[in-house]
Protein backbone atom coordinates (compact mmCIF):
# COMPACT_ATOMS: atom_id res chain seq x y z
CA UNK A 1 0.00 0.00 0.00
CA UNK A 2 0.97 3.67 0.30
CA UNK A 3 4.22 4.14 2.26
CA UNK A 4 4.91 0.45 1.58
CA UNK A 5 8.64 0.98 1.08
CA UNK A 6 8.83 2.85 4.39
CA UNK A 7 6.97 0.16 6.34
CA UNK A 8 9.10 -2.55 4.71
CA UNK A 9 12.33 -0.77 5.59
CA UNK A 10 11.55 0.05 9.22
CA UNK A 11 10.04 -3.36 10.02
CA UNK A 12 13.15 -5.12 8.72
CA UNK A 13 15.56 -2.58 10.22
CA UNK A 14 13.86 -2.92 13.62
CA UNK A 15 14.39 -6.68 13.47
CA UNK A 16 18.07 -6.13 12.61
CA UNK A 17 18.51 -3.76 15.56
CA UNK A 18 16.88 -6.29 17.89
CA UNK A 19 18.97 -9.12 16.46
CA UNK A 20 15.90 -11.21 15.70
CA UNK A 21 14.50 -12.63 12.44
CA UNK A 22 11.64 -10.47 11.17
CA UNK A 23 9.76 -13.73 10.51
CA UNK A 24 9.47 -14.26 14.28
CA UNK A 25 8.01 -10.84 15.07
CA UNK A 26 4.59 -9.24 15.22
CA UNK A 27 5.28 -5.58 14.43
CA UNK A 28 3.18 -2.44 14.16
CA UNK A 29 4.88 0.28 12.12
CA UNK A 30 3.66 3.88 12.40
CA UNK A 31 4.64 6.14 9.49
CA UNK A 32 3.46 9.49 10.82
CA UNK A 33 3.99 12.76 9.00
CA UNK A 34 1.85 15.16 6.99
CA UNK A 35 0.59 11.97 5.38
CA UNK A 36 0.34 8.97 7.68
CA UNK A 37 -0.28 5.25 7.66
CA UNK A 38 0.00 2.42 10.16
CA UNK A 39 0.74 -1.17 9.16
CA UNK A 40 0.51 -4.56 10.84
CA UNK A 41 3.49 -6.75 9.89
CA UNK A 42 3.16 -10.37 10.98
CA UNK A 43 6.21 -12.53 10.38
CA UNK A 44 7.61 -10.08 7.86
CA UNK A 45 4.36 -9.92 5.85
CA UNK A 46 2.05 -6.91 5.78
CA UNK A 47 -1.40 -8.10 6.82
CA UNK A 48 -3.22 -4.76 7.14
CA UNK A 49 -2.60 -1.07 6.60
CA UNK A 50 -4.60 2.03 7.46
CA UNK A 51 -4.60 3.69 4.03
CA UNK A 52 -7.07 2.18 1.59
CA UNK A 53 -8.11 2.91 -1.99
CA UNK A 54 -7.07 6.53 -1.61
CA UNK A 55 -4.88 8.61 0.68
CA UNK A 56 -7.52 9.95 3.07
CA UNK A 57 -8.39 6.78 5.01
CA UNK A 58 -6.92 5.90 8.38
CA UNK A 59 -5.67 8.32 11.02
CA UNK A 60 -6.10 12.09 11.09
CA UNK A 61 -3.38 13.69 8.93
CA UNK A 62 -2.05 17.15 8.18
CA UNK A 63 -4.88 18.20 5.87
CA UNK A 64 -6.62 14.86 5.24
CA UNK A 65 -9.61 13.68 7.21
CA UNK A 66 -8.78 10.11 8.09
CA UNK A 67 -11.70 7.69 8.52
CA UNK A 68 -15.15 9.15 7.93
CA UNK A 69 -18.63 7.72 8.23
CA UNK A 70 -19.88 7.29 4.62
CA UNK A 71 -22.92 9.34 5.64
CA UNK A 72 -20.61 12.35 6.01
CA UNK A 73 -19.67 12.07 2.34
CA UNK A 74 -23.34 11.87 1.36
CA UNK A 75 -24.05 14.98 3.44
CA UNK A 76 -21.15 16.89 1.87
CA UNK A 77 -22.26 15.91 -1.64
CA UNK A 78 -25.82 17.01 -0.88
CA UNK A 79 -24.58 20.31 0.54
CA UNK A 80 -21.91 21.18 -2.03
CA UNK A 81 -23.09 19.24 -5.05
CA UNK A 82 -19.81 18.49 -6.78
CA UNK A 83 -17.02 15.98 -6.35
CA UNK A 84 -14.12 18.45 -6.60
CA UNK A 85 -15.35 20.61 -3.72
CA UNK A 86 -15.91 17.58 -1.50
CA UNK A 87 -12.51 16.15 -2.48
CA UNK A 88 -10.83 19.44 -1.57
CA UNK A 89 -12.55 19.42 1.83
CA UNK A 90 -11.53 15.83 2.58
CA UNK A 91 -7.97 16.06 1.24
CA UNK A 92 -6.93 19.69 1.73
CA UNK A 93 -9.11 21.29 4.41
CA UNK A 94 -9.49 18.57 7.03
CA UNK A 95 -7.12 16.80 9.42
CA UNK A 96 -5.03 18.83 11.84
CA UNK A 97 -5.59 21.93 9.69
CA UNK A 98 -9.35 21.59 9.64
CA UNK A 99 -9.86 20.64 13.27
CA UNK A 100 -7.39 23.12 14.77
CA UNK A 101 -8.06 25.95 12.33
CA UNK A 102 -4.38 26.81 12.78
CA UNK A 103 -1.96 24.62 10.86
CA UNK A 104 -1.32 21.23 9.29
CA UNK A 105 1.97 21.08 11.21
CA UNK A 106 1.70 19.22 14.53
CA UNK A 107 4.39 21.44 16.05
CA UNK A 108 2.21 24.53 15.53
CA UNK A 109 -0.83 22.69 16.84
CA UNK A 110 1.03 21.53 19.97
CA UNK A 111 2.28 25.07 20.61
CA UNK A 112 -1.24 26.47 20.34
CA UNK A 113 -2.60 23.70 22.57
CA UNK A 114 -0.04 24.55 25.25
CA UNK A 115 -1.34 28.14 25.17
CA UNK A 116 -4.87 26.90 25.79
CA UNK A 117 -6.39 26.83 22.31
CA UNK A 118 -9.28 24.36 22.58
CA UNK A 119 -9.45 23.45 18.89
CA UNK A 120 -5.72 22.77 18.86
CA UNK A 121 -6.11 20.54 21.93
CA UNK A 122 -8.91 18.65 20.20
CA UNK A 123 -6.83 18.10 17.04
CA UNK A 124 -3.90 16.87 19.12
CA UNK A 125 -6.08 14.50 21.15
CA UNK A 126 -7.83 13.16 18.05
CA UNK A 127 -4.55 12.26 16.36
CA UNK A 128 -3.21 10.52 19.47
CA UNK A 129 -6.48 8.61 19.87
CA UNK A 130 -6.54 7.52 16.22
CA UNK A 131 -2.97 6.18 16.38
CA UNK A 132 -3.62 4.34 19.65
CA UNK A 133 -6.75 2.77 18.19
CA UNK A 134 -4.88 1.38 15.19
CA UNK A 135 -2.04 0.04 17.33
CA UNK A 136 -4.50 -1.75 19.58
CA UNK A 137 -6.64 -3.14 16.76
CA UNK A 138 -3.62 -4.43 14.84
CA UNK A 139 -2.17 -6.05 17.94
CA UNK A 140 -5.52 -7.79 18.43
CA UNK A 141 -5.67 -8.87 14.78
CA UNK A 142 -2.18 -10.39 14.95
CA UNK A 143 -2.77 -12.03 18.31
CA UNK A 144 -0.12 -9.92 20.01
CA UNK A 145 2.65 -7.42 19.40
CA UNK A 146 6.42 -7.69 19.82
CA UNK A 147 7.60 -4.44 18.28
CA UNK A 148 6.15 -0.93 17.92
CA UNK A 149 8.00 1.35 15.50
CA UNK A 150 7.65 5.10 14.95
CA UNK A 151 8.98 6.71 11.76
CA UNK A 152 8.63 9.73 9.41
CA UNK A 153 8.45 13.39 10.44
CA UNK A 154 6.16 13.16 13.46
CA UNK A 155 7.15 9.61 14.36
CA UNK A 156 10.87 10.39 14.36
CA UNK A 157 10.74 13.82 16.01
CA UNK A 158 7.54 14.04 18.06
CA UNK A 159 8.88 13.32 21.54
CA UNK A 160 5.80 14.32 23.53
CA UNK A 161 3.54 12.84 20.86
CA UNK A 162 5.20 9.41 21.11
CA UNK A 163 4.94 9.51 24.89
CA UNK A 164 1.23 10.32 24.75
CA UNK A 165 0.56 7.55 22.22
CA UNK A 166 2.30 5.00 24.46
CA UNK A 167 0.53 6.22 27.59
CA UNK A 168 -2.20 3.72 28.45
CA UNK A 169 -0.68 0.88 26.43
CA UNK A 170 0.86 -0.69 29.53
CA UNK A 171 -1.82 -3.41 29.45
CA UNK A 172 -0.24 -4.58 26.16
CA UNK A 173 3.19 -4.75 27.77
CA UNK A 174 4.40 -1.34 26.61
CA UNK A 175 6.72 0.44 29.05
CA UNK A 176 8.79 3.40 27.90
CA UNK A 177 11.79 5.26 29.28
CA UNK A 178 11.02 9.02 29.00
CA UNK A 179 14.74 9.88 28.97
CA UNK A 180 15.48 7.59 26.03
CA UNK A 181 12.38 8.90 24.26
CA UNK A 182 13.91 12.39 24.02
CA UNK A 183 15.95 11.33 20.96
CA UNK A 184 14.90 12.96 17.69
CA UNK A 185 15.59 11.64 14.21
CA UNK A 186 17.86 8.77 15.29
CA UNK A 187 17.50 5.05 15.84
CA UNK A 188 16.62 4.32 19.45
CA UNK A 189 14.87 1.69 21.55
CA UNK A 190 13.01 3.79 24.11
CA UNK A 191 11.16 1.00 25.89
CA UNK A 192 12.40 -0.18 29.28
CA UNK A 193 14.38 -3.44 29.62
CA UNK A 194 11.35 -5.16 31.19
CA UNK A 195 8.89 -4.00 28.52
CA UNK A 196 7.28 -6.95 26.72
CA UNK A 197 7.10 -4.79 23.59
CA UNK A 198 10.19 -3.21 22.04
CA UNK A 199 9.24 0.40 21.29
CA UNK A 200 11.53 2.08 18.79
CA UNK A 201 12.26 5.03 16.55
CA UNK A 202 13.65 3.98 13.18
CA UNK A 203 14.24 6.78 10.64
CA UNK A 204 12.87 5.61 7.33
CA UNK A 205 14.96 5.16 4.18
CA UNK A 206 12.60 4.59 1.27
CA UNK A 207 15.32 5.47 -1.25
CA UNK A 208 17.41 2.56 0.00
CA UNK A 209 14.55 0.11 -0.54
CA UNK A 210 13.94 1.44 -4.06
CA UNK A 211 17.66 1.25 -4.87
CA UNK A 212 17.94 -2.33 -3.62
CA UNK A 213 14.82 -3.42 -5.50
CA UNK A 214 16.07 -1.74 -8.69
CA UNK A 215 19.45 -3.45 -8.35
CA UNK A 216 17.77 -6.81 -7.81
CA UNK A 217 15.55 -6.35 -10.87
CA UNK A 218 18.51 -5.35 -13.05
CA UNK A 219 20.55 -8.33 -11.90
CA UNK A 220 17.68 -10.70 -12.66
CA UNK A 221 17.49 -9.65 -16.34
Amino acid sequence: GFHGTSHYYVANRAAEILGRPVEELKTVTCHLGNGSSITAVDGGQSVDTSLGYGTAEGVLMGTRSGNLDPSVMLYLMEKHGDVKTVSDIVHKKSGLQGVSGISSDLRDVEEAAEKGDERAKLAQEMLIYHVKKYIGSYAAAMGGIDVLVFTAGIGENGVSFREEVCRGLEFMGVKIDPAKNKVRGKEVIFSTPDSRVAVMVVPTDEEMVIARDTKRCCEAR
